[in-house]
């Protein structure tokens, strides 16, 4: 540190004082001080990153221009090289809240008080019937990208091959399934644990979630017994209904008062209305550029030069769709089942009778329900990222090395668009593979 330190200040004091730096220490701290606020110098130090300099004194170049604060100096956002995904959940096994249980205590305990006195529940726009204005453009933009998403995909899926496992949930997005043995199906153990692969779906890559329609979502909870009486559609939908976009085969109730409640009771709805029939008609689906089923099906294979082209809308509309019911997510209430994948956008879930996952003899089939996250409503299908999609399949001995990323965003990849960044380090791209035998001995 002693070296350093007439190096870098050669510029505005004497090489002899150096000797008289070592003595008196208040001195070289208001040398120092200097050092880090004159902009002139921090400019000079900041040249010398050029040159051939130790690394040392780099360093100390670094450490003055981030005192001095020049706004020339701003570091370029790095991302980490390395992101490891979320950790699977196991199935027998409850998921955990998306808000701590603590704050969820806290809250009920604060309405119950507030019951207790007799004071109204208080709500915001969404929580209490009422659209919010801001959010009726977001809605219809993440509408409209979703139907672009669902479109593009649909063109993207006739270049690029996709592959299902017969027997589990896996999907592969390349020239050929994988030969990494971690099949969870019901036969894995003939197959050791190799995946049964067969031609996938627009399915596969966009797991569709769907929801009841509902009129009123402050109305009639929706029983076991009724369930029929509603449609099924999108949950993505859905959530855009609720939010302000009208679709005349799916009404929904506008109100204009908001809604009253004491604790978990509504004193006032503003009364019950009829609502009118689900949209039953075989000639026509209104939602038909809307949903996934079929959708490979009425769309044409593109021609090779537009491939690029619609990879890069595809995955642009992908963000976008997310970014837009994360926004919609705060302000309308999205319930999931803590045990399956059902999802039900209202105040409340529905009270239908079909979970069947852990101990729902329990619940009598009834959903466990909670607070939805955005990967319950728009599952990012995590798949193995192929770096060569035509060489030789993904192996088991190098799958520490492996990266991933959501199915859609592979796709896209492949087709030749341009991948955002916050996606680069889960895929591991600037990891260099090794051969089998070279990865036994990699630390």
């Amino acid at each position: 540190m002693l070296q350093m330190l007439p190096a870098v200040s050669t510029c505005f004091l004497d090489p002899s004082q150096t000797g008289f730096f070592i003595g008196n220490v208040e001195f070289m701290s208001r040398h120092l001080s200097a050092l880090r606020s004159h902009t002139p110098r921090v400019k000079f130090a900041h040249k010398l990153l050029s040159q051939e300099v130790p690394t040392s004194l780099r360093t100390l170049s670094y450490t003055s221009q981030e005192y001095g604060k020049d706004p020339i100096s701003k570091r370029r956002e790095v991302y980490r090289q390395n992101v490891d995904l979320p950790t699977i959940l196991p199935k027998r096994k409850k998921k955990p809240y998306p808000i701590p249980l603590k704050q969820i205590k806290q809250a009920a305990k604060a309405d119950k008080e507030l019951a207790q006195k007799g004071i109204e529940k208080p709500l915001e726009p969404g929580k209490n019937g009422l659209l919010v204005p801001d959010l009726i453009p977001v809605a219809h933009e993440v509408l409209d990208a979703w139907k672009i998403l669902i479109k593009g995909l649909s063109h993207l899926l006739h270049v690029i091959p996709v592959y299902a496992c017969r027997e589990c949930s896996e999907v592969h997005v390349a020239q050929s399934g994988h030969r990494i043995q971690d099949c969870l199906g019901p036969t894995n153990e003939k197959r050791r644990s190799f995946h049964s692969w067969v031609t996938g779906s627009i399915n596969d890559v966009l797991v569709p979630i769907e929801s009841y329609h509902l009129y009123d979502p402050f109305g009639r909870r929706i029983k076991h017994e009724t369930r029929f009486e509603y449609d099924r559609i999108p949950a993505v939908v859905e959530l855009c209904i609720q939010a302000g976009v009208d679709i005349p085969e799916y009404p929904s109730r506008r109100r204009t008062k908001p809604i009253r409640m004491i604790g978990k009771k509504v004193i006032d709805r503003g009364g019950n209305i009829e609502e009118p029939k689900p949209w039953q008609s075989a000639d026509s689906y209104p939602l038909l550029d809307f949903d996934t089923q079929g959708a490979s099906q009425r769309f044409a294979p593109p021609l090779p030069v537009d491939v690029p082209r619609i990879a890069q809308e595809t995955i642009e509309a992908y963000e976008t769709v997310r970014s837009g019911v994360r926004m919609l997510m705060r302000k309308y209430t999205v319930k999931a089942c803590g045990y399956c994948s059902e999802v039900h956008v209202g105040p409340w879930g529905h009270n239908a009778k079909l979970c069947g996952e852990f101990k729902h003899q329990w619940r009598d089939g009834k959903h466990g329900w909670q607070d939805a996250t955005l990967d319950e409503v728009l599952p990012p299908n995590y798949v193995w990222h192929v770096p060569d999609p035509k060489g030789s399949p993904l192996i088991g001995t190098l799958k520490r090395f492996y990266g991933k990323a959501p199915a859609v965003v592979e796709v896209c990849m492949q087709a030749g668009a341009q991948i955002p960044k916050k996606y680069l380090p889960m895929m591991r791209l600037d990891i260099v593979l090794p051969d089998s035998e070279e990865a036994r001995s990699v630390a």
